[in-house]
């Protein structure tokens, strides 16, 4: 009997083995293979959306196992319908769909509704029944573009240089709000004074050949757009041009030693010609790249007043702002530039002082401009210093009215001991006469500030 009883246990044990490890095997199955895959169907589209209904909502929906059935309805929370609900083969991984608020079967006069999403793949698991994900996208309906209107702004605008705009954009779902420009410039605004208003420094650049238009756009977040145009009187100006001969003597002696000096790693196999267009052009058009990026925004400050900028005691300008100069060698044209600062000089090494507080954000080398500062005074309003001998300040320092931050120097494209001083409006480069001018100051921004001020704080005020 016990051998009976043995060969019976050894049996059920070897039965139960082979059980175990069948359903080891079909779970090792189950888990790795791709007909029982486990994701859930992934469908892209936003949790809240503000609408407009004038352009379709872009949902899209994919598996990996494939998509079984699709069901998008839309509920207003009293009544519903189904806007899509369709089967599928297993071939179909990825759909796309444009959706458009019901014209007919639905209607609702509420503002806020509820787009659903049932979605089923051809997956085996889940006993058979597949993945599913049930998602909902909040909807807020918004017809009404933004109001816009100008409250304040500059009277006049002169080829190269800026003026101000003050307004007033009102929308409960409000999203951006800047000024653009027919150049294809933005001017970033910033909050002033009083909830909805807003305010931005505006520059018209001296090397366009086209007028200045500018308009104020607002768009929320339905996606709606209100326009506004900025009345300015437009200014021309007439602004030097002159003729500079490149002579072989001038190749050799002083650009071979600036391609050494600012760009010896990319100029070592070139001609003493090819130097000079590498440097005139090339090299100019990065740095001056490097600083529209480095003064391209505008940060918020509470302080709306500037002192006007004299950067160097009894500084005499050497070249002034806009010059245009055309190069020729061999009595042929081979390149031109734009000289967009103010060239002060005294004596060498002078120091460069600040005359309102502000924050570093470049201290160091920038091609043709050599050593260089940029700081930031708010509002939008960058200074720039270059060709400097010395820089006595970093990156990241704040820096108070009065604080020596260099020295003047002949470092980068420059030929002797002097300043280049610019003034830059959010990444273009502007007259420096004008802020350094308190009259102009007062007269075409700070002014239209406290007007501004004024107008927004009456209870009298009419629009």
């Amino acid at each position: 009997m016990a051998r009976r009883w043995s060969r019976k246990s050894s049996s059920s044990k070897r039965t139960f083995l082979i059980i175990a490890l069948f359903i080891i095997a079909l779970m090792a199955f189950i888990y790795n293979s791709k007909m029982f895959e486990r994701e859930s169907p992934q469908v892209l589209i936003d949790e809240s959306i503000y609408w407009n209904l004038k352009k379709p909502l872009n949902v899209k929906i994919s598996d990996k196992s494939g998509l079984k059935r699709v069901l998008i309805q839309l509920s207003d929370g009293e009544n519903s319908i189904t806007l899509f609900n369709e089967k599928y083969g297993a071939g179909e991984r990825e759909l796309e769909f444009n959706i458009t608020f019901p014209k007919k079967g639905f209607y609702s006069k509420k503002n806020e509704y509820t787009l659903s999403y049932e979605v089923v793949d051809h997956s085996f698991w889940n006993f058979f029944m597949g993945n599913k994900i049930i998602k909902e996208t909040a909807i807020i309906v918004d017809k009404q573009d933004p109001l816009v209107y100008v409250v304040a702004n500059s009277y006049k605008i002169t080829k190269g240089g800026a003026g101000i705009v003050i307004f007033k954009a009102e929308d409960p779902n409000i999203d951006e709000v800047y000024v653009q420009t027919n150049f294809g410039k933005v001017f970033k605004a910033v909050p002033f004074e009083k909830e909805g208003y807003y305010m931005a420094l505006v520059a018209w650049p001296r090397e366009k050949k086209n007028l200045l238009s500018a308009e104020i756009i607002a768009t929320d977040l339905a996606g709606n757009t209100a326009h506004e145009k900025i009345r300015y009187y437009l200014q021309d100006k007439n602004y030097k041009s002159s003729k500079i001969t490149i002579t072989d003597a001038f190749l050799n002696g002083s650009i071979a030693s600036l391609a050494r000096d600012i760009a010896d790693d990319e100029t070592q196999e070139m001609t003493p010609f090819e130097k000079f267009i590498f440097i005139n052009n090339t090299l100019r058009r990065d740095s001056l790249k490097t600083i529209e990026t480095i003064t391209d925004g505008i940060n918020y400050t509470k302080r709306l007043t500037l002192n006007p900028f004299y950067p160097l005691k009894n500084g005499a300008v050497v070249a002034s702002y806009g010059d245009f100069r055309t190069y020729e060698y061999n009595k042929e044209k081979v390149s031109e530039s734009y000289h967009l600062g103010l060239d002060l000089a005294s004596t060498a090494g002078a120091e460069i002082f600040l005359s309102n507080r502000g924050k570093v954000l470049f201290a160091g080398e920038n091609g043709i401009y050599g050593k260089m500062v940029v700081v930031d005074h708010g509002l939008g309003v960058y200074t720039l210093y270059g060709h400097c001998s010395s820089l006595l300040v970093q990156e990241g320092d704040e820096v108070a009215e009065g604080q020596i931050i260099a020295k003047t120097g002949r470092t980068g494209f420059a030929f002797g001991d002097h300043l280049h001083f610019g003034v830059v409006i959010q990444g273009i480069e502007v007259r420096p006469e004008e802020w350094m001018d308190e009259k102009w100051m007062k007269d075409n921004i700070f002014e239209v500030i406290n007007n501004a001020k004024s107008l927004i704080n009456s209870e009298k005020q009419q629009y």
